[in-house]
């Protein structure tokens, strides 16, 4: 079997592995707090898988499009109290509140899109951070007693089937948390391949000559951020769903700087790379913060403890360490690695910088798929 098989293969085995993992009573000890399928660990390992997802939705708009959006946590949010609200407000069952979060997804960023797509750069990234911030605004308010302010809204599990309630249930969470990352894998792997990836791309190196083609870059950046936000509000309902309630920490800057922050330590616009980066840095978060009140860390003097007692100054260190020693994140070090044992250059997920303008043009000079790209997103 050649490594081309090998790498289509690769996604299919790690999804069988971690299908199966609520049935293994395998012991990490260090890694995690009990065996692979006891409720905690495999709440930790739903949250890594959902945040993959989240960061893979992020990827999407910075490493595949460069879209630098600090305003992504109000989609995951919107998920989360959206669905919430109407659960437990409006007394709605659960499969009307996913259809009408799923919309309040749409037509959210559709709105924002609209609006901060016509800056760019740095004016582009200060609007979607004050979208962002009316909405943790709005959250901790509290208005009219509906979002529960800084204490969270629990979410009234009467309307939730019972299968998802209950901590003996989590394994069934666990795999809602999966179908959620492989539906996001797949939806952007198959846009990623498509005609308007192709754009997104070409947009990232160069978008003046994207415009020079004949390309209108306003509506296929338009199309990504839609899609990047539904697929982080679909997002902020499995968490909801995963915790059980709303939590005004994902409405904050902080956030979207997180899943930035996971991108860049997975590789950004490496789609293993980001899922990867979204899982190490959850879990890493989750882990660092027990260590953080253990006994080794507590005794340590003072001018360690301090440092070792935050979680985000190591994440930060580690963030500082990636961009400086390992550009590309882990997804750039495995390629450099394998170049280097293969000795020559293997064919890149992306094309290489400068490439996916020319490759572009190509297409359309030869009339690839029969209509010219600007006749349609």
């Amino acid at each position: 079997m050649n490594r081309r098989n090998v790498r289509r293969l690769a996604p299919l085995v790690v999804l069988v592995v971690l299908a199966l993992l609520p049935y293994s009573t395998l012991n990490l000890p260090g890694l995690f707090d009990g065996v692979l399928n006891s409720p905690g660990t495999l709440q930790l390992l739903a949250l890594c898988l959902v945040f993959g997802g989240v960061a893979l939705s992020f990827d999407l708009l910075f490493g595949f499009t460069g879209l630098l959006s600090f305003g992504h946590a109000l989609y995951f949010a919107a998920g989360t109290y959206g669905a919430n609200l109407l659960l437990t407000e409006l007394g709605w069952g659960l499969g009307a509140a996913i259809a009408a979060t799923t919309v309040l997804g749409i037509v959210l960023p559709l709105v924002i899109g609209s609006v901060a797509l016509r800056v760019s750069g740095i004016a582009f990234s200060m609007v979607t951070l004050a979208t962002a911030q009316v909405g943790s605004i709005i959250v901790l308010q509290d208005p009219g007693g509906l979002t529960g302010g800084e204490e969270g809204l629990a979410v009234d599990r009467t309307p939730i089937p019972d299968a998802f309630v209950g901590v003996f249930n989590t394994v069934n969470k666990y795999w809602l948390a999966l179908a959620y990352l492989v539906l996001v894998y797949a939806v952007v792997t198959w846009v990623t391949r498509s005609r308007a990836g192709r754009v997104w791309q070409a947009i990232r190196e160069n978008e003046r000559r994207v415009e020079v083609l004949g390309l209108r870059p306003y509506r296929f950046k338009l199309l990504v951020f839609v899609l990047a936000g539904l697929l982080a509000t679909l997002g902020g309902i499995v968490h909801l769903l995963l915790l059980g309630g709303s939590t005004p920490r994902v409405t904050t800057a902080d956030f979207t700087i997180g899943l930035l922050v996971m991108v860049v330590l997975g590789g950004a616009g490496s789609r293993w790379g980001a899922v990867l980066g979204g899982v190490l840095y959850t879990y890493l978060d989750s882990r660092l913060t027990d260590l953080a009140s253990s006994p080794a860390v507590q005794d340590l003097p003072a001018w360690l403890r301090v440092p070792l007692s935050e979680p985000l100054f190591i994440l930060g260190t580690l963030f500082i360490l990636v961009v400086l020693f390992v550009p590309g994140g882990i997804a750039g070090l495995v390629d450099r690695l394998g170049e280097r044992r293969r000795g020559r250059r293997r064919p890149a997920e992306n094309p290489p910088p400068g490439r996916a303008v020319e490759r572009l043009r190509d297409e359309i000079g030869a009339g690839v798929g029969g209509n010219r790209p600007h006749d349609g997103v």
